[in-house]
């Protein structure tokens, strides 16, 4: 039996706004200081200090101190899981105040990072053109096919299909701003980080939001036939997304 006391004491530290916002500002996958926290949560950095602590006492985050700095970021694949399922669950999105507001929503809404895989609606069409080319079947429940496992080796080699005992190898997520799946799990990662490897897209060093180059524009279309969703456009040497 599981002990109702022990969840009832992490849900509880879950219950607090502050701490929530510092969970979802480092689904980016990225290390953020304390003070980088505080300002993002609106909180004093004393009160975002204890809040951390008790997130790294409880397991969801964890720390890196380089001289007088406090790193932290997510403590896993599982813990990033747990908070955005939980977002797409229950989650509100925000009014925008404001036309820069409204264009980051757009943009975080069209492409973005969530932890180490790919989100919305390119996230979304990602998993919809394996799907299309036969490459994961989803008729009786998430499988990899045989093509699929063949083109995940020929993409990022033997290591990229290897099961994980910690991580399932494929795991579709609820994408909160697409209400459509998302592809997670040792794959999804993987796909993300050979894109990002590849220069297919370009992160923003601000926030999650991700943008296609035109060379991965031209990969997303031979690989999987793939368009690069609605919303779109092309500037200079990148594919940035219209607010």
């Amino acid at each position: 039996m599981i002990d109702a006391e022990s969840v009832a004491r992490f849900a509880g530290l879950l219950a607090e706004r502050s701490r929530v916002a510092m969970c979802l500002a480092v689904l980016d996958g990225r290390a953020w200081t304390a003070g980088e926290l505080a300002r993002h949560a609106g909180v004093a950095r004393s009160t975002a200090s204890e809040h951390v602590s008790r997130l790294v006492e409880a397991g969801l985050l964890t720390e890196l101190r380089q001289g007088r700095h406090r790193y932290l970021r997510l403590a896993g694949p599982e813990i990033a899981q747990l908070v955005e399922d939980l977002a797409a669950a229950v989650g509100q999105v925000e009014q925008p105040r404001s036309l820069r507001t409204v264009r980051a929503g757009d943009r975080l809404a069209a492409a973005r990072t969530c932890y180490d895989h790919l989100a919305g609606a390119l996230g979304v069409a990602l998993f919809d053109g394996l799907v299309d080319a036969e490459l994961i079947a989803v008729g009786d429940g998430l499988a990899l096919t045989p093509a699929g496992r063949a083109w995940f080796v020929d993409l990022a080699g033997d290591d990229a299909v290897q099961a994980r005992r910690s991580r399932p190898l494929l795991r579709t997520c609820l994408d909160w701003t697409q209400r459509r799946p998302h592809l997670g799990g040792v794959l999804g990662a993987v796909l993300c980080r050979q894109m990002v490897e590849r220069d297919w897209i370009s992160r923003s060093p601000e926030h999650r939001a991700v943008a296609v180059t035109p060379a991965g524009s031209r990969a997303l279309a031979d690989l999987l036939g793939v368009s690069v969703p609605a919303g779109v456009r092309a500037l200079g040497t990148h594919v940035r997304f219209a607010g």
